[in-house]
């Protein structure tokens, strides 16, 4: 009997495929725009005065948060969405993760060697491993708690694989 398990998909393909370029295309609009009140109303003189460092601290306060401020989201929703529309699908005695663009990763359940979190997480959610070995080889995938029907997933991977699950308590 096949189960399937999917990632819920709360944002557009477009969105999810994209969403990079239109934070950082909107980050340097106001970028731009910080230059052109800057050059617009900045006096320019000649001389190291107050009115100098004034404008420097605003350019690189500007700067800071134009840069700064497409990357933390960015990798925020990468890491809380990266894996939508993906699905795990177990087939048998095997494993499969389909993700959203068509790329599939497969394994044997017997190949299986740990099911464990990542110790620290950086990013919510954390991600639990999957963990195979095939001869002297090591490969993993991961799933997250946003999986619907994660502890169903998890106590079927450990009933069929005869592995406990090393998950920390979820908050």
């Amino acid at each position: 009997m096949v189960e399937v398990f999917q990632y819920p998909m709360p944002y557009p393909a477009l969105w999810l495929d994209y969403y990079y370029y239109a934070t950082w295309f909107l980050s340097m609009m106001v970028l731009a725009l910080g230059w052109g009140l800057f050059f617009r109303y900045g006096r320019f003189t000649y001389a190291v005065n107050l009115g100098c460092f004034w404008k420097t601290a605003m350019m690189l306060v500007l700067f800071v948060v134009t840069l700064g401020g497409p990357m933390y989201y960015n990798t925020r929703f990468a890491a809380e969405h990266g894996e939508d529309g993906a699905s795990v699908k177990i087939d048998g005695s095997s494993l499969r993760y389909l993700d959203r663009r068509g790329g599939e990763k497969s394994f044997l359940l017997t190949e299986i060697t740990a099911v464990r979190q990542e110790p620290v997480t950086y990013n919510p959610p954390a991600k639990i491993f999957i963990v195979t070995s095939r001869n002297a080889l090591q490969d993993s995938l991961f799933v997250t708690r946003n999986l619907e029907g994660f502890d169903r997933f998890i106590e079927l991977i450990s009933e069929r694989t005869g592995l406990k699950a090393k998950l920390q308590p979820h908050e």
